[in-house]
C-alpha cells in the first residue's frame, strides 16, 4: 500500500470516528428523552480493484422496534383514557360518600325512616316532627349534592373534548411539518434520526388524546389511522377537527339533543373517537362520560327523586317537591321527559317546611286504588294529636315494597332513561327504596373502583412496555460509554497512522536533492 492510500485510509478513519464519536454524545445527551431512540452512524468499506481505502460515513439511523413502539403509542392512549375516567368518578366518589358511611344517599334514607320510625311512638312531640323535615332536607340536599357534582363532572368532560381537540390539530400540524421535513432530507439522502425522534414525540402526546396508529411511508411520510379507520390529515391547511363549546345540563343530549358533536372535516366523527370506558385517550374518555356514564348517573338519581317524591305523596304527605311545591310529571315519551334534572332541584315541600306538623298529619286526601295507594284522609286541625296513620302509611308503604297490602309498588324505570330515552341503569328495578338507592350508590361506587383497578392494570402494562422500548431503542450509558473508548482508541491508531506517514514524507522530502 502507498504512502498516500494509507494517509487515505487513515484521515477518512478519522472523519469517520468524529462522526461517530458526534452521535454518542447526542445519544448521551438524550438518554433521558421521552421517546428518544439511540441513533447510530453507519458506515461502509469502501475499496478499489480488492483493495481497501477505507470506510464511507452513511446516514445517522435509529434503533427501534416498530411493533413495540405502535403497542406503547396504543397502550399510552388506554392509560390516559382511564385517568380521565378515573379523575372524574372519584371527584362524584367524594360527594357520594362511602357506602354505609352514614353521608351516603342509603343511609340518609335509612335516617329519614328513623326519625319518622321515632315520631310514630309520639306523633305530637313538635322535636320530632322538624327532626323528620331535618332529615328530609339532608337527603334532599345529598341529592342536589350529587346532580351537582353530576355536572360539573360532564362540563369538565365537555371542556376536556374541545381544549383536547386544539391540542390534537396543533399536533397533527406539528407532525405534518416534521413530516415534510423528513421526506426533503430523505429525497437528499440525509439524515432523518433526529427528526424521526421529535415526530414520534409528538406522536406520544397525540397518543394521549386519540387512539391512533402511525403508518410509515416509503417516502418518508407517516399515514395516521384511528381503530374505527378515520384518517387523519397531517398536511392540511385548516386544522381538520372541530368541536364547540357548550354549556351542559341535565336536558342536553347527543346526539341531536344541544351537545355538540366533534366533527372531522366537517363530518361528525363523535362515536368514532369514543372508545368505550378503557381507552380512546382523553377525547374518547370524555365522550363517553359526557354521553354514556354521567347522563346515566344523572338519569338514575332523577329516578330516585321522583320515585320518593310520588312513593311518599301517594300515602297523603307531598314531602318532596321542587321550588315552586310541585312534584314534576313525566308525559311518558321518553320516560323521564317531565322531571330531567329534578334530582338538582329536589326540595322539602315548602309547605312542610314551614309547618313541620304536617308531617303527622298529612297534605292531601288520597282517593284510593286497587292498583295503588288506599284511601287517606288527612288529619283535621281538631283531629286527636297522637294521630299516626300517615306515618305508619309511610314506613310500611311509601318506603316499602307496597302500595297497600298485596298491591306491589310500580317500579321505578331502570331503561329507556334520560333524554332520549336510550339510557339504562346496569341493575334490575328494585322494590324499595332503600335497595334503589343502595344500588345507586353501589354501581357508581363499583364504576370508579373498576376504573381504579383497571387503570392500575394499564399502568403495569405501559411500564412492561416501556422496559422493553428503553431496552432495544433506549440509551445505554454503559453501552455509550464502551463505544467512546473504543472510538477513542481508533482514534489514537488513525492519528498514530498519519504522524508515521507525515514522518516518512518528510524523510522522503529531505532525500530529494
Amino acid at each position: 500500500m502507498s504512502l498516500f492510500g494509507a494517509f487515505s485510509i487513515a484521515n477518512g478513519g478519522l472523519g469517520n470516528i468524529s462522526r461517530q464519536l458526534a452521535v454518542v454524545s447526542q445519544n448521551v445527551s438524550n438518554a433521558t428523552t421521552p421517546d428518544y431512540a439511540r441513533e447510530i452512524a453507519t458506515q461502509t468499506s469502501v475499496t478499489a480493484g480488492g483493495q481497501g481505502l477505507g470506510v464511507a460515513t452513511g446516514a445517522v439511523g435509529r434503533v427501534v422496534d416498530p411493533q413495540m413502539q405502535a403497542l406503547l403509542t396504543t397502550q399510552n392512549g388506554v392509560v390516559t383514557g382511564l385517568t380521565t375516567r378515573q379523575a372524574a368518578l372519584q371527584q362524584i366518589d367524594g360527594v357520594q360518600a362511602a357506602p354505609g358511611s352514614g353521608g351516603d344517599l342509603a343511609s340518609l334514607l335509612g335516617k329519614m325512616q328513623a326519625a319518622f320510625s321515632t315520631l310514630g311512638n309520639d306523633p305530637s312531640n313538635q322535636t320530632q316532627q322538624q327532626a323528620v323535615v331535618a332529615a328530609a332536607q339532608r337527603l334532599a340536599a345529598q341529592i342536589n349534592g350529587l346532580s351537582s357534582s353530576i355536572q360539573t363532572a360532564r362540563q369538565s368532560a365537555q371542556d376536556g373534548i374541545v381544549s383536547g381537540v386544539q391540542t390534537v390539530n396543533a399536533t397533527l400540524a406539528q407532525i405534518g411539518g416534521l413530516s415534510d421535513q423528513i421526506i426533503r432530507l430523505q429525497a437528499a439522502g440525509q439524515s432523518t434520526a433526529d427528526l424521526q425522534n421529535q415526530r414520534d414525540a409528538a406522536l406520544h402526546t397525540l397518543s394521549q388524546y386519540v387512539d391512533v396508529r402511525m403508518i410509515a411511508q416509503p417516502n418518508g411520510d407517516a399515514t395516521l389511522i384511528t381503530p374505527s379507520g378515520l384518517t387523519l390529515p397531517t398536511h392540511g391547511t385548516q386544522p381538520p377537527l372541530a368541536a364547540q363549546a357548550a354549556a351542559m345540563g341535565p336536558s342536553l343530549s347527543y346526539p341531536g339533543g344541544g351537545v355538540p358533536e366533534v366533527t372531522l372535516n366537517g363530518v361528525d366523527v363523535t362515536n368514532q373517537l369514543s372508545a368505550g370506558q378503557n381507552g380512546g385517550g382523553s377525547i374518547g374518555a370524555n365522550i363517553t362520560l359526557r354521553d354514556q356514564t354521567l347522563p346515566t348517573y344523572q338519569a338514575e338519581l332523577d329516578e330516585f327523586a321522583s320515585t320518593i317524591s310520588n312513593r311518599v305523596a301517594a300515602q297523603g304527605l307531598t314531602l318532596f317537591t321542587d321550588a315552586s311545591g310541585a312534584i314534576p310529571t313525566s308525559t311518558g315519551v321518553p320516560t323521564q321527559s317531565g322531571y330531567l334534572g329534578y334530582a338538582g332541584t329536589i326540595q322539602v315541600n315548602p309547605a312542610v317546611q314551614a309547618n313541620p306538623t304536617l308531617v303527622r298529619d298529612g297534605t292531601a286526601s288520597v282517593a284510593g286504588s286497587a292498583t295503588g295507594a288506599s284511601a287517606f284522609t288527612p288529619n283535621s286541625a281538631s283531629g286527636p294529636a297522637g294521630f299516626n296513620i300517615l306515618i305508619i302509611r309511610v314506613l310500611t308503604y311509601a318506603l316499602g315494597s307496597q302500595a297497600q297490602a298485596g298491591v306491589p309498588q310500580p317500579a321505578p324505570a331502570v331503561t329507556g332513561l334520560g333524554v332520549a330515552g336510550t339510557l339504562a341503569a346496569p341493575f334490575l328495578a328494585p322494590t324499595d327504596l332503600a335497595s334503589f338507592a343502595g344500588l345507586i350508590v353501589g354501581s357508581q361506587a363499583q364504576d370508579s373502583a373498576a376504573a381504579t383497578t383497571q387503570l392500575s392494570m394499564a399502568h403495569g402494562v405501559q411500564s412492561s412496555l416501556q422496559s422493553k422500548v428503553s431496552a432495544a431503542s433506549g440509551v445505554s450509558m454503559d453501552t455509550e460509554m464502551s463505544s467512546m473508548i473504543q472510538l477513542q482508541n481508533a482514534y489514537g491508531a488513525n492519528a498514530k497512522v498519519i504522524s508515521v506517514v507525515q514522518a516518512l514524507w518528510t524523510q522522503l522530502l529531505q532525500m530529494v536533492p
